[in-house]
């Protein structure tokens, strides 16, 4: 195991996997020269040359449909966007051809298609730059969501994407690039898509968070057996589609109650997904309705403080699971 940050676990995810398969490629808006926009591509350019490290235009629409083209080709692009904001721009790409094409040719045709998106706030780039889509593409039949919170998990699951013959969307927060973490040495090691991991068991409340709020989540945990005695179980749903139902579930049959946290916006978001699928499949083991803890419905402010008011915190967390507790009956 080597210790790295999430940024470097998913540089050498793409460098491990562009010397296993010639195939891979790396386009997007300063990838190359600049190397990339929070610096996870560094040093690709010099070690595979600008034939499969390419700086493109800034036309996200263009540069999703290269990379579909090359996946329909033959090739395995890793496209990156600089941020997850400007995948609006690619809509039509992504929900038009890139999910839809492996069903309109009936199989015939693949597009092994990976596209990298930061997200997330925190970092006052305002509200173009900062929010979180994860429900957006959740939505989408053909596509598979990848939302690694580790930097274990953000190589592994990387490299499994990179290696699937489906378009995948992947989901990096912004502000867990600069996290630590350890890491496994051996090259070969991927995650399965549809595998949740549990950061932390108990029997008293099961505690789901998506990307940053998995790790804030653990944090919350930890407030709630020092302060309140109450051991809950942190879920980390790592993919989000495929989802690993069955853990959350098995989780929410063993403490009864059960809270979501994300960063994304309450309507139609993902622990609104969530919170149904548990109502529908486990109400007979619930013993307080389902919780969730969300960004605000806002635009993401520029402001440091606002920002930080429209974000959820581990106070949030921890409020939400004494509210559960308390509404048992």
């Amino acid at each position: 195991m080597t210790e790295m940050r999430m940024r470097e676990a998913l540089r050498d995810a793409m460098a491990e996997e562009m010397r296993r398969d010639e195939a891979v490629l790396v386009i997007g808006e300063d990838v190359a020269v600049f190397q990339g926009a929070f610096k996870v591509t560094e040093g690709l350019l010099d070690e595979f040359g600008e034939r499969r490290v390419r700086d493109t235009p800034i036309s996200e629409n263009t540069i999703v449909g290269a990379g579909i083209g090359a996946a329909m080709g033959g090739l395995r692009p890793v496209v990156e966007l600089m941020t997850v904001n400007f995948s609006l721009l690619a809509l039509d790409q992504i929900v038009n051809h890139a999910a839809a094409i492996p069903y309109m040719f009936n199989g015939q045709a693949r597009v092994p298609l990976v596209v990298r998106m930061p997200g997330g706030g925190g970092h006052q780039l305002g509200p173009t730059h900062s929010h979180s889509f994860e429900a957006l593409f959740l939505q989408v039949p053909g596509l598979l969501v990848a939302c690694p919170s580790t930097p274990a998990d953000g190589k592994g699951l990387l490299k499994a994407a990179i290696r699937d013959d489906n378009p995948v969307i992947f989901i990096e927060h912004e502000s867990l690039y600069g996290t630590r973490g350890e890491v496994p040495d051996d090259g070969d090691e991927l995650l399965r898509f549809g595998e949740a991991a549990v950061r932390r068991e108990g029997g008293d409340v099961t505690i789901v968070g998506i990307l940053k709020m998995a790790q804030i989540a653990e944090d919350a945990a930890r407030v709630l057996a020092e302060q309140h005695g109450v051991e809950a179980e942190v879920i980390d749903p790592r993919t989000l589609r495929p989802l690993d139902l069955d853990t959350i579930l098995a989780s929410v049959r063993k403490t009864n109650r059960a809270v979501i946290v994300e960063e994304g916006w309450p309507h139609g978001g993902v622990g609104a997904n969530l919170a149904t699928l548990i109502t529908e499949q486990a109400f007979d083991h619930l013993d307080a309705p389902v919780q969730r803890v969300t960004g605000a419905d806002v635009h993401m402010p520029y402001s440091r403080r606002l920002e930080q008011a429209a974000i959820p915190h581990e106070e949030h967390v921890v409020s939400a699971a004494l509210a559960a507790l308390e509404g048992s009956v």
